[in-house]
């Protein structure tokens, strides 16, 4: 009897997703999708160019601390 009672349950939360899925979908839209991953694509891209931008900007810093002379010639 439990097993139905949760199976039950299961069922119930597994439409109850699924409708709110749709509906979230329905919402969006195809352009709307396309621009909210897009938005996100644009995001990662600024923050890894944040990123790449710290870690030129630090060693930068710790050539300058340990005197090495930056000629380039370790970089592609």
């Amino acid at each position: 009897m439990k097993r139905i009672v949760w199976m039950g349950i299961g069922v119930a939360i597994g439409v109850i997703a699924f409708r709110k899925v749709t509906q979230a979908q329905a919402n969006l839209g195809p352009e709307g999708l396309n621009r909210a991953v897009g938005r996100m694509a644009d995001g990662l891209f600024d923050f890894a160019d944040a990123v790449r931008t710290g870690m030129h900007q630090r060693e930068e810093d710790l050539r300058a601390a340990l005197g090495i002379q930056d000629d380039g010639a370790g970089r592609r």
